[in-house]
Formats: C-alpha cells, sequence, structure tokens
C-alpha cells in the first residue's frame, strides 16, 4: 500500500487510488482487501443496462429504513452465493467493512472511470439477497444475486437522486424458480447486525440510519420460505408443474415477484409467514396486482398460503374477495386440492 485514502461518503476517487491504499483487485465490481480488513463494491447501473436489466440503485426505504440494491458478480451462467459473492455474507463474521461506490463518469483527459463513495454499508439480514432474472453476456437468461445493503449502524450513505434505482427499460414476465422470484435465499448464516464493525463518517444531508433488525422478522422469512418449499415438494409429488414470475413494468423501478405459479391448475399462490390479519391483506392485494400481468389470465384463480389456519373472520375475508386459502396442517395441506 504506497497512499493513503480517507473513506469520506461523497468523496470521488478512482478504482486506481483505492488499489494502491488498500491492496485490491481494480477489474471486477466485488473486490476484497482482506490484509485491510475491508471489501469495495463498485456499482455501475449503466452496465446491467447494456446487459438489459435495471437492479441496480437506491431502493424506496422500507421499514427497516434505507436500502442499496447490487448486482453480483458472474457475467455468465447462473450467479452463486460463494466466491466474490460470498465475500459480502461473510463480511460481517470476519469483521470486514464493505465499502460502496458508484460510477461517477470519466477522469478529465481519460477513459478512466471515476467512483463516487455512498459510505459504509451492511448486508440486510432478514434477506441478503433476491434472486432475479437477467440476461449474462453471452445473451443467455441466468439467474443473478440481487444483494440489499443497509448503512452500517451510525454512518451516513451520501447518496443523491441520481443514485435512485432505474426504471425498468420495459415490461416483460420471465419465467423463475418457485421461491426464488419472493427472493428466499438459501440459507446464509449471518452474525447479529451489532457486530458489524463501523466507523463514523462526516455528515451528509438529513442523518440516516438502519435499524436493528430483530430476530423474529428473520424467523418469518424463513418460516415463509420453508412453507413455500414444502408445498412445492407437496404439489411435485401429485404431479403438478411448478414455477413463478419476475415481472417488470416498464417506467418503474424494481420489479413484482410472486410467490408461486401451479401451471397445472392455473392457480397463483402468495404465501405469508404468519396468519395475522395484516398478512392475509397484504398477500390479498399482492395477488390483486401480480394476477393483471400474469399470461393466460383466463381462469386464472389466487390463493393465500399460510403456515396455519387464521382466524373465522380473516377466513370469511378470504372468501369474500374470491380468494381460496390454503394452509398447513400436521399432515399436509388443508384447502388442497382447490374445489373448482
Amino acid at each position: 500500500m504506497t497512499t493513503t485514502v480517507d473513506l469520506v461518503p461523497g468523496m470521488v476517487t478512482t478504482r486506481e487510488a483505492i488499489a494502491a491504499a488498500y491492496g485490491c483487485g481494480t477489474f471486477q465490481g466485488i473486490e476484497p482487501a482482506d490484509d485491510a480488513g475491508k471489501v469495495f463494491v463498485y456499482s455501475d447501473p449503466s452496465v446491467g443496462e447494456e446487459y438489459g436489466y435495471t437492479f441496480d440503485g437506491r431502493a424506496e426505504d422500507d421499514e427497516y429504513g434505507p436500502l442499496y440494491l447490487y448486482t453480483g458478480a458472474g457475467t455468465k451462467g447462473d450467479q452463486k452465493p460463494s466466491g466474490r459473492n460470498g465475500s459480502l455474507l461473510t463480511a460481517a463474521e470476519k469483521n470486514r467493512e464493505i465499502h460502496l461506490f458508484v460510477e461517477n463518469g470519466k477522469v478529465p483527459g481519460s477513459g478512466a472511470k471515476q467512483q463516487r463513495y455512498i459510505g459504509q454499508m451492511v448486508v440486510d439480514l432478514v434477506k441478503p439477497y433476491e434472486v432475479r432474472r437477467a440476461p449474462g453476456k453471452d445473451k443467455v437468461m441466468r439467474n443473478v444475486l440481487v444483494f440489499r445493503f443497509r448503512p452500517a449502524p451510525g454512518t451516513t450513505p451520501a447518496w443523491t437522486e441520481a443514485d435512485r434505482l432505474p426504471d425498468a427499460l420495459k415490461t416483460d414476465v420471465e419465467i423463475t424458480e418457485p421461491g426464488q422470484a419472493a427472493g428466499t435465499p438459501a440459507p446464509v448464516i449471518l452474525p447479529q447486525q451489532s457486530g458489524a464493525k463501523a466507523k463514523k463518517t462526516e455528515q451528509h444531508g438529513t442523518a440516516e440510519t438502519v435499524a436493528d433488525i430483530p430476530a423474529g422478522q428473520r424467523k418469518v422469512l424463513r418460516r415463509e420460505g420453508e412453507l413455500v418449499t414444502a408445498f412445492v415438494a407437496h404439489l411435485s409429488a401429485a404431479g403438478h408443474e411448478t414455477y413463478s414470475f419476475q415481472i417488470t413494468i416498464k417506467g418503474e423501478p424494481g420489479a413484482l415477484t410472486p410467490d408461486l405459479y401451479d401451471a397445472t391448475d392455473h392457480v397463483l399462490y402468495e404465501a405469508k409467514g404468519q396468519t395475522t390479519r395484516a398478512n392475509v391483506r397484504m398477500a390479498i392485494g399482492q395477488l390483486a396486482d401480480y394476477r393483471r400481468h400474469i399470461p393466460n389470465k383466463e381462469g386464472l384463480r389466487v390463493a393465500v398460503l399460510l403456515p396455519s389456519e387464521p382466524t373465522a373472520d380473516v377466513q370469511d375475508l378470504l372468501a369474500e374477495e374470491d380468494v381460496a386459502l390454503v394452509y398447513r396442517t400436521d399432515d399436509g395441506f388443508a384447502g388442497w386440492p382447490l374445489s373448482a
């Protein structure tokens, strides 16, 4: 390491300067610097646009605070949660900081790209990444990992309106594996967020931070993923073909991601990890939105998939909205097969 670079949110630098200061590479989107205890992430939404997708950028805040989406490493074939992608998932466990940069034009008089430093990040504990469908460098559709970053506790990111998630380039529907469109990743052991190492940074604008995510929410997500997996196995044993969809809407950021589609019975399912009224109401609204975009809508039925039987009034609500109910029991699933 021959130079020094002070990582101050909002600063503009180059990959070469970061590499010289911290001993990492300069060519990949994810560059671990093991000796420095850091992982550098370089986001360039224009690269995704060249391939035909727009997954990188500042997403809408949710109940846990600010969120930035970043497409993982791998230009061909399905991306895996290992290698450079794995360095993000294990960063907190290994006490390594994640630092996010965004492409910021060219160095004057040079073809090299400038990088604007957003700030220190941590991988979201509730959902570390989503699985999306996108073309690779060879134009073949594959699964990509879209990581979900949160500002590290005690830090303030220097993102701007220009960093917002770009709108989809076109309206499209892609077939995905069951559960993948919902962003349910393979099991990943992540440490408590409080264990993340954060350094104090300069304040830029309104202070933002992300609340600690309770373990209960992680359990709900796992319960939902396990529920979908078990029901897919149940349907497969009955000879049913299942998959799901990734729906992008031209002019809107992000994607709509239903949980499960039973192609044999032409039924769209939305799963919830809890049977509360709030969860069921959310599922009803999601199904009403999703069904508008499903191919071959004629005769399509919709259903809510729950881990247990809800209250009688919630069941009445579903019936009045013409939404079927399937829930898990000790010996299978009640409500399935759906009545015609």
